[in-house]
C-alpha cells in the first residue's frame, strides 16, 4: 500500500477553506477598535487524508484515536492515530460472499464489532490479532449497539445493548480474554430484553444510546425509522451485574413513551453531543424523515430525558424525495448532514445552513460520517477516499445569535473573553431594559459599557429616573481606575447632590416618611461604602461644601466620622457649644493632635473633665504642648483654675515621671502663685544635688524671690552650694535654719568656721543674747572663745564668759599633755630602732655543701650566690633572671646600665698599692667596681624574690605567658 494515513503532518495547503459558522450580524458598538489584521479561519476545515486504499472502503468507525476501516469484504485496517505510520492489517478469514454490513467501536477504542450481511458478528480487541466470531449472536443482523460508558473498560465492555433489524433489543457482554483452545468465548451472554414496534409490527432498531444519570437512574434512547423511544428507570445500588434487565422489565406491561413522525427515510440515526469524554451528553439530534429533531438532554427530569425539542426541516434539496441524508454528527452548535455528494452544516440555534461542502466526483459517492468523541474530529469517507474535518472555535460567533434572540445571559457567556463583543451585548441589553422600563437593570448594564457617559446620563434625566441615574453613577464610580481622580470627584459630587436633593424633597412630606428613611439609608450606605472610600476621601472637601449648602448638619457629622475627619466633628460641636460631646469624640479617638488643637477652647468651659481626659491619655500626650492652654486658662489666677493646672502637672511629674525642664518650671510657677505650702515640699522632694534636679535653679531662685518665699530661696541656695548667701538669707528667717546651712560644707572647715562666725555675729549683734551666743559656741567645735569675744560690746562683764574661758583653757592643757605623750613615744621608738640595727650587723647564715639554688636546683657553691634571712638561696644569675620581669621599666633600664658598666670596669688588681691606685682612678673617672656591685645588689637583692613585695605584685600574673599559650596548648595535645 502506498502512503498510510499521516493525518497530523499533512499541510493545510491541501485543505478546502469553508464558510464560517453562524451568520454574522452587524451591530455597532463604541469604545473599542475592531481591526481584523488576519483573515479569520473558518469553523470547519476539510482535509483529505493522503491515503489510497487497496480496495474499496465499505465501513469506517473511529473512537479514542483508534480508526478502523473495512476494505473489500475480507480486510480490516486498524490505525492508532498516535502512531499513524504503523497500520495493522487483518484478514477476516471469510470464504463466503458475506459483506460487512456495519461496524461498531466502543468509546475506549478497544472493542470492535463487525456485523456481516450473513447475520454473523465478529469481535476484534485492540490488543489482539485474531478475529473471533460471536456464536451467540449468530442469526441476528445487528443494526445498532448501545455501549456502556460507565462500566466499559479495555478488557470488558460491561453490559451493552444490541439492536437488530428484526426490532429486538438484546443485552450482551464481551470479554477480551482469549484463553486457550477450549477457553471461554468472548460473548459471555446474549439475552433478549425488548422488541420495538411500529404500526406495522417490529421495526429495525436504528440507534441505541444508554446513559446513567444522578441518584442511580438509568436512561436508554432507542430509535426506529419513525419513532424515538425512551426507557427510564432506577438501577439498584450494587446491581451493575444485572445490566439493563431491570430497566426494561418496567415496560413489560405497557409501551415506553415515544415520539413519532409520519414521514420516513427507511432508516434513522441518533447523534449525541458530549462536552468531555465520559461526561453526560448535553444535546441530541435525530435524523428522520421529517427533518432533524434537536433538543437538550436533562438527566434530572423524572418523566423525559428530552427537553427544549424542536424540529429543523431539511435544507432545500435535502429530504426523502430529493437527496436523502445518509448520516448525521452533532457538535456544540451545529449538526452536519452527510449526503451522497456533499456535507451540509446547520446551526442548531437558527436552523440556517452555514456550510455546503461539495466533493469531487472522482472520489465517488460518500458513504458514512463519524465523530471521534475524544478529539472532536469528524471523519467522512467514500469508497476511495477518507476526509477529516477540524472544528475550530465553533462558539466564536454564537453570541451574535443569542443577542438577536435577546438571550443576553448566554450571549455574555460566549463573548466573555472578547471585550468589544461583550460591550456590544451589554449595550443591547441596556437598551432593551430601558425600553421595557426596567431602569435599574438598564443602569447596571450601561455602567459596564463603553457608551458615551453624557448620552446615558441624559437618557435617565429625560425619563426623570433619578434613582436609576444614581445607580448608574455609582457603578461607573466603582469601575474607575486610580488615575481617574477628576472623573471620580465629579461623580461623587453629582451623586451627593442627587441624594441631598432627594432627601430635601422627601423630608417635608409626612406621607413619604418610609421612603425618606430608605433613601437616607441608601445615602449613608453610599457614604460608608468601602468600594467608594478612596474617591470619597479624595473629594471630602467638596462633599462637605455640598452638605453645608443643603444645611444637612446630621450627615456632615456622619460623613466626617466615616472619613475619620474628627477635627471637623469636634469643631462642629465646639461651634454649637456642645463641649462635652466634643470631648467625648476626642476621648474616643485619642488623637493627640486634636487634643493639642482644641484644648485651649475646652479648658475654658470644662476644665475638670478635660484634665481627666488628659490624665486618661497618659503618656500619649506631650505635656509641653498643653502648657500654652494651661497658661491661658490660669491667667485669671482663680484658685480653681490654678488647681486644675497643678493637678495635671503633678500627674506628669509624679506618675509619668516627666523630666522636661519646662514642665517642672511651670509647676514651680504654679506652686509659687497658688500653693506656696507645696513649693518647699516639691523642692525638698527634688533633692539637693544640682545635677539631679529637673527645674532651672536660677529661674526657681528668681521666682521664689519675687514671691517672697525665703525658705524656698534658702533651699535653692543650698542646692547651688552658695552657702554664704544661704546663711545670710536664713538668718533673716530662722537661726536654726542658718545653723543647718552652716554645717553643709563638711569638707571645708575654714568655710564652716566662717559661716558659724556669721551666725555668732548675728546672734551677738542683732539679738544681743549672750546665752544664745554661748550656745552657738557650744554647737560648733571649730569656734573658740577668742573667735567670738571681738563681737561682744566692751561693757559686757567677764562673768558671762567665765565658763567658756575655763573650758578653753582646759582644752589647751589637754592638748599640751597629748603632745608630750606623743614625743615620749617617738623617743622610745627611735631607741628600739637603733638597737635592732646594731643586732642586724652581727647576723649571719650558714651554707652547707649540699645546699642548692631555689630556682635551678643546682649546687649553690658552684657560682656566686645570695643568701636571704628567710632561708632562700639563689645563684646570682638565677636571681637576676627571676627579678628582672617583675621590675618596672625604668629599673630594668637601670639594671642593664649597671651590668654594662660592671662588665667594662677593670678587674680588681692584686696588692694594696695597685688597689689604691685603681680606687683613685675610679674616683677620678667614675664609680668604682665595688660601688657598681653595691648598686646592682640594691636592685636585685633588696628582698627575697619568693617572700618579698615582688611576689605579692605577681599574684595576678598568669602561669603561662599569653603569647606562648597557643604553643603550650598544642604541645599538651
Amino acid at each position: 500500500m502506498a502512503s498510510i494515513l499521516d493525518e497530523y503532518e499533512d499541510s493545510l495547503s491541501r485543505s478546502t477553506v469553508l464558510q464560517p459558522g453562524c451568520p454574522s450580524v452587524g451591530i455597532p458598538h463604541s469604545g473599542y477598535v475592531n481591526a481584523q489584521l488576519e483573515k479569520e479561519e473558518p469553523i470547519f476545515t476539510k482535509q483529505r487524508i493522503d491515503f489510497t486504499p487497496s480496495e474499496r472502503i465499505t465501513s469506517l468507525v473511529v473512537s479514542c484515536n483508534q480508526l478502523c476501516m473495512s476494505l473489500g469484504k475480507d480486510t480490516l485496517l486498524r490505525i492508532d492515530l498516535g502512531k499513524a505510520n504503523e497500520p495493522n492489517h487483518m484478514e477476516l478469514g471469510r470464504k463466503d460472499d458475506a459483506k460487512v454490513h456495519k461496524m461498531f467501536l466502543d468509546p475506549t477504542g478497544s472493542h470492535l464489532l463487525i456485523a456481516l450481511s450473513s447475520t454473523e458478528v465478529l469481535y476484534v480487541n485492540r490488543n489482539g490479532q485474531k478475529v473471533r466470531p460471536l456464536a451467540r449472536w449468530k442469526g441476528q443482523l445487528v443494526e445498532s449497539v448501545g455501549w456502556n460508558k460507565a462500566l466499559g473498560t479495555e478488557s470488558s465492555t460491561g453490559p451493552i445493548l444490541v439492536g437488530t433489524a428484526q426490532g429486538q433489543i438484546f443485552e450482551a457482554e464481551l470479554s477480551a480474554s482469549e484463553g486457550g483452545l477450549f477457553g471461554p468465548a468472548p460473548d459471555l451472554y446474549f439475552r433478549p430484553l425488548y422488541v420495538l414496534n411500529e404500526e406495522g409490527g417490529p421495526a429495525p432498531v436504528c440507534s441505541l444510546e444508554a446513559e446513567r444519570g444522578p441518584e442511580g437512574r438509568g436512561f436508554v434512547i432507542a430509535t426506529t425509522r419513525q419513532r424515538l423511544f425512551q426507557f427510564i428507570g432506577r438501577v439498584a445500588e450494587g446491581a451493575e451485574a444485572q445490566g439493563f434487565s431491570g430497566l426494561f422489565a418496567a415496560y413489560a406491561d405497557h409501551p415506553p413513551p415515544f415520539r413519532e413522525f409520519p414521514s420516513s427515510l427507511g432508516y434513522s440515526e441518533l447523534a449525541f453531543y458530549t462536552p468531555k469524554l465520559r461526561s453526560a451528553p448535553r444535546a441530541f439530534a435525530w435524523m428522520m424523515g421529517d427533518g432533524v429533531l434537536y433538543g437538550s438532554l436533562d438527566c434530572g427530569r423524572p418523566d423525559s430525558l428530552l427537553s427544549e425539542e424542536r424540529v429543523w426541516e431539511y435544507p432545500e434539496g435535502v429530504g426523502p424525495g430529493a437527496s436523502p441524508p445518509l448520516a448525521i454528527v452533532l457538535t456544540q452548535f451545529h449538526f452536519l448532514l452527510l449526503l451522497v455528494d456533499r456535507v451540509e452544516a446547520v446551526c442548531t440555534l437558527t436552523g440556517q445552513v452555514v456550510l455546503r461542502d461539495r466533493f469531487l466526483e472522482k472520489f465517488g459517492p460518500l458513504k458514512h460520517m463519524a465523530k471521534d468523541p475524544s478529539t472532536g474530529h469528524l471523519w467522512a469517507h467514500s469508497e476511495r477516499a477518507v476526509f477529516r474535518y477540524h472544528v475550530q472555535r465553533e462558539a466564536r460567533d454564537v453570541w451574535r445569535t443569542y443577542l438577536d434572540m435577546n438571550r443576553f445571559d448566554l450571549a455574555k457567556e460566549y463573548c466573555r473573553e472578547r471585550p468589544d463583543c461583550l460591550d456590544t451585548v451589554l449595550a443591547r441589553e441596556a437598551d432593551f431594559c430601558f425600553r421595557q422600563r426596567r431602569y435599574l437593570e438598564s443602569a447596571r448594564c450601561y455602567a459596564l459599557t463603553q457608551s458615551y457617559f453624557e448620552e446615558i446620563a441624559l437618557k435617565f434625566l429625560e425619563a426623570r429616573q433619578e434613582e436609576a441615574l444614581a445607580e448608574f453613577l455609582q457603578r461607573k464610580l466603582a469601575n474607575l481606575k486610580p488615575a481617574e481622580r477628576t472623573q471620580a470627584t465629579l461623580l461623587t459630587a453629582w451623586l451627593t447632590e442627587l441624594y441631598l436633593s432627594r432627601l430635601g424633597a422627601l423630608q417635608g412630606d409626612p406621607d413619604a416618611l418610609n421612603l425618606y428613611r430608605e433613601t437616607r439609608e441608601r445615602f449613608r450606605s453610599f457614604l460608608s461604602s468601602p468600594r467608594h472610600k478612596e474617591w470619597l476621601f479624595a473629594s471630602r472637601a467638596s462633599i462637605h461644601e455640598l452638605l453645608a449648602s443643603h444645611g444637612d448638619t446630621e450627615h456632615m457629622v456622619y460623613f466626617a466620622v466615616i472619613m475619620q475627619d474628627y477635627e471637623r466633628v469636634v469643631a462642629y460641636h465646639c461651634q454649637h457649644e456642645a463641649y462635652e460631646e466634643a470631648l467625648a469624640v476626642l476621648a474616643r479617638h485619642r488623637d493627640p493632635q486634636l487634643f493639642y488643637k482644641f484644648s485651649p477652647i475646652l479648658i475654658r468651659h470644662i476644665p475638670r473633665q478635660l484634665v481627666d481626659a488628659w490624665i486618661e491619655m497618659g503618656s500619649r500626650l506631650d505635656a509641653r504642648q498643653l502648657i500654652p492652654a494651661l497658661v491661658n486658662y490660669s491667667q485669671g489666677g482663680e484658685a480653681q483654675q490654678v488647681s486644675q493646672a497643678i493637678r495635671y502637672m503633678e500627674f506628669c511629674v509624679n506618675v509619668l515621671g516627666e523630666t522636661e525642664q519646662a514642665i517642672h518650671n511651670y509647676l514651680l510657677s504654679l506652686y509659687a502663685r497658688g500653693q506656696p505650702a507645696s513649693l518647699l515640699a516639691y523642692l525638698e522632694q527634688a533633692g539637693a544635688s544640682p545635677h539631679r534636679v529637673h527645674y532651672d535653679l536660677k529661674y526657681a531662685l528668681r521666682l521664689c524671690a519675687e514671691h517672697g518665699h525665703h525658705r524656698a530661696c534658702v533651699h535653692v541656695y543650698k542646692v547651688l552650694e552658695l552657702y554664704e548667701e544661704a546663711v545670710d538669707l536664713a538668718l533673716q528667717v530662722d537661726v536654726d535654719l542658718a545653723k543647718q546651712c552652716a554645717d553643709l560644707p563638711e569638707e571645708d572647715e575654714e568655710l564652716r568656721k566662717k559661716l558659724w562666725l556669721k551666725i555668732a555675729r548675728h546672734v551677738v549683734q542683732e539679738e544681743e543674747d549672750v546665752q544664745t551666743a554661748m550656745a552657738c559656741l557650744a554647737s560648733c567645735p571649730l569656734l573658740k572663745i577668742e573667735d567670738v569675744l571681738p563681737f561682744f560690746p566692751d561693757f559686757v562683764t567677764i562673768d558671762h564668759f567665765k565658763e567658756a574661758i575655763c573650758s578653753s583653757l582646759k582644752a589647751y592643757n589637754h592638748h599640751i599633755q597629748e603632745l608630750q605623750r606623743e614625743m615620749e613615744e617617738a623617743t622610745a621608738s627611735a631607741q628600739r630602732i637603733r638597737r635592732d640595727l646594731q643586732e642586724l650587723r652581727g647576723r649571719y647564715g650558714t651554707v652547707e655543701p649540699q645546699d642548692k639554688c631555689a630556682t635551678c636546683d643546682f649546687p649553690l657553691l658552684n657560682r656566686p650566690f645570695y643568701l636571704f634571712l628567710c632561708g632562700h638561696m639563689f645563684h646570682a644569675d638565677c636571681l637576676l633572671q627571676a627579678v628582672r620581669p617583675g621590675l618596672p621599666a625604668y629599673k630594668q633600664a637601670r639594671l642593664e646600665e649597671l651590668q654594662r658598666k660592671l662588665g667594662a670596669a677593670p678587674p680588681p688588681a692584686k696588692g694594696s698599692a695597685r688597689a689604691k691606685e685603681a680606687e683613685g682612678g675610679a674616683a677620678a673617672g667614675g664609680p668604682s667596681r665595688e660601688q657598681l656591685k653595691a648598686d646592682l645588689d640594691e636592685l636585685v637583692a633588696a628582698e627575697c624574690v619568693y617572700c618579698g613585695e615582688l611576689m605579692i605584685r605577681s599574684i595576678d600574673r598568669p602561669f603561662i605567658d599569653p603569647q606562648r599559650y597557643e604553643e603550650e596548648h598544642l604541645s599538651w595535645l
